[in-house]
């Protein structure tokens, strides 16, 4: 995805209110061996470049003054009840250094998976994105859950993700082997069915 950005050279509360009020966003692109450059984007393309899921998990094309880098969104502010970015932050990309990016997952199959057809469960996404390590070159937009052969009450582990070549799942800490989703009885009917088995042992012994 290619953004375009002008340079900024005026910074501070006052200077960042005016550029908000004439529909301009001011940011910063950081990192690499460059100094941390001020910008300045269009509010209303930026806002919409948001809502896009790709935005938030690919190597952006800048171009700054007329000098295209790599760089990928770190940070953004919204405004507490606006619908307003406030500021945004970019990092530049090292085409030779590994980066660790969040990346979405795609959940497919969820209507056909057995534990769903079959067996009338829900799909509970217990993880929605997935904290990579890779070069540049490598970064997936996104990555595939294939719920396929789920069957009621089971999980699918981060070990049964199968994640492009050069990339590897980064952890902090937590589970070994985390679950990202799975398939259960819905809260409604796993209480009727208890009550009903409380039911059945309420009943006097012929």
């Amino acid at each position: 995805m290619k953004v375009v950005a002008f340079e900024r050279s005026v910074q501070g509360t006052g200077a960042s209110r005016r550029l908000r009020n004439a529909g301009k966003t001011p940011g910063i692109i950081y990192g690499g061996s460059a100094e941390p450059k001020l910008i300045e984007l269009d509010h209303n393309a930026l806002f919409h470049a948001l809502k896009k899921e790709a935005f938030h998990s690919s190597i952006l094309d800048m171009e700054v003054a007329g000098k295209a880098e790599k760089v990928l969104l770190r940070d953004f502010q919204m405004h507490p009840f606006k619908p307003m970015v406030l500021h945004i932050d970019f990092q530049r990309v090292d085409a030779n250094a590994k980066i660790h990016v969040k990346v979405p997952l795609h959940f497919l199959n969820t209507e056909t998976a057995p534990g769903v057809k079959v067996g009338h469960g829900i799909v509970n996404h217990i993880a929605n994105e997935l904290e990579v390590s890779c070069l540049p070159a490598d970064l997936p937009e996104f990555i595939e859950v294939d719920l396929g052969a789920l069957e009621l009450g089971q999980s699918l582990h981060l070990s049964d993700l199968k994640l492009p070549k050069g990339v590897s799942a980064v952890q902090h800490g937590g589970e070994e082997n985390p679950a990202i989703v799975s398939i259960s009885l819905p809260a409604g009917e796993k209480s009727a069915e208890a009550d009903a088995g409380a039911a059945e042992g309420d009943k006097p012994a012929e």
